[in-house]
């Protein structure tokens, strides 16, 4: 493979893609615009086109003239449901929405290599699958092209993405083998207690301790049932009981998200925490209505995939701009694809001073734009390189 040089007429093209997908936010499985943006410019390159798999998803197709696998580069393209705080010339129109988490930025980058490739088409090998991929954001978009059958009806064999990354500086590659992100499910709890008046809590059951009590003792699940050398986190995001100072409801909700980094503790959470939850309840004598809702799996690198992509990593950018990635208790729905096929998921460090280092999903968040052409090149060193020589 020869030298990845993006030529800076293209580089701009990138930015200039990034700024006005972030003027346009769209939320998951609602990328309409960003879709047909995506189409339209891959149909231009010359990439054979498949739209609206898993609802908004689209597919670009280029085969090469010699023999090689399927392998498929993915970007997702949805936006959060964020106020944006930051003012920019590119500042979201779109009022209550941001792309606040990089996915413009992914997919000016897989467009943008999308050019190169198609520049090299004669450089390829095997068939380059380029994936967009809608609502990654908790709608699990990645699972919906999944059974959609996008892997099955593009015969895709191994399957790479990245991720900008306000953490690490500009231009950086990180990469981790086994997981990098933590699993992500979801419980909704109703307390059912008995309502009555806030003087006389003798004659009620009152579901606003029951769920005090329960938030206070499900953190025995991580801190006493699970070896401490074991990431696992419970947190209760929202609790809503009552209406009035001096009305003791009768029910009280509670929303929350459980993380795990290994497949055996995700699975024993379930039953944990309804464990927890009935022991609340029953001292009390209250009732309860228990959902767990199973949403992203752990992604897990594949051991010789991360080694291979960290190694084309070094020769294309150089090894001081590459790195050991942390794991992260976030979660990615790139773990839908990393259960079907050797994968491989990434970082591209975006953080180039205090503009530029504000945390996913703030109002704050914003990339700096150097570390664009860093991810367009070692994008089509994957697609030049890979269905050749990857493991």
């Amino acid at each position: 493979m020869t030298a990845i040089d993006v030529p800076t007429i293209l580089a701009d093209q990138v930015v200039a893609l990034r700024r006005d997908l972030h003027r346009h936010p769209e939320l998951g499985f609602a990328e309409h615009r960003t879709a047909g943006i995506v189409a339209d410019r891959l149909g231009a390159l010359g990439y054979d086109v498949a739209t609206g798999i898993g609802g908004t998803g689209v597919v670009g197709l280029l085969r090469g003239s010699r023999p090689g696998r399927t392998i498929m580069l993915r970007a997702d393209m949805d936006a959060l449901p964020v106020h944006e705080e930051v003012e920019s010339s590119y500042r979201s129109t779109v009022d209550g929405a941001m792309h606040a988490c990089g996915h413009d930025g992914h997919v000016a980058i897989l467009l943008g290599a999308a050019a190169l490739i198609a520049d090299r088409r004669d450089e390829l090998r095997g068939t380059l699958c380029l994936l967009f991929q809608p609502a990654e954001e908790g709608l699990g978009g990645a699972k919906a092209m999944i059974e959609d059958g996008v892997i099955e009806r593009f015969g895709i064999e191994r399957a790479y993405g990245l991720h900008l990354s306000s953490k690490y500086p500009t231009g950086t590659l990180g990469f981790r083998a086994g997981p990098m992100y933590a699993s992500s499910d979801s419980i909704e709890i109703d307390i059912l207690g008995k309502g009555g008046h806030g003087s006389a809590p003798h004659d009620t059951i009152d579901p606003i301790l029951v769920a005090a009590e329960f938030v206070t003792s499900v953190q025995k699940v991580v801190s006493r049932q699970i070896d401490p050398l074991e990431p696992a986190v419970v947190s209760v995001g929202s609790i809503h009981g009552g209406t009035i100072h001096n009305v003791i409801p009768r029910t009280c909700s509670m929303l929350g998200t459980v993380r795990a980094f290994s497949t055996e503790v995700r699975e024993a959470m379930p039953g944990r925490i309804e464990r927890v939850l009935r022991g609340c309840c029953d001292a009390s004598g209250a009732d309860y209505r228990y959902r767990y809702l199973w949403r992203y799996p752990v992604t897990a690198n594949d051991p010789d995939q991360t080694a291979y992509a960290r190694a084309l990593a070094e020769r294309v950018v150089g090894a001081q701009r590459v790195l050991a990635a942390d794991a992260l208790m976030g979660a990615e729905d790139f773990s839908f694809f990393a259960e079907r096929v050797p994968a491989c998921f990434y970082t591209l460090g975006a953080s180039g001073g205090a503009a530029s280092s504000h945390p996913h999903h703030s109002g704050l968040f914003d990339i700096d734009e150097a570390a664009l052409p860093t991810g367009v090149a070692m994008m089509t060193a994957l697609a030049l390189d890979a269905a050749s020589n990857a493991p």
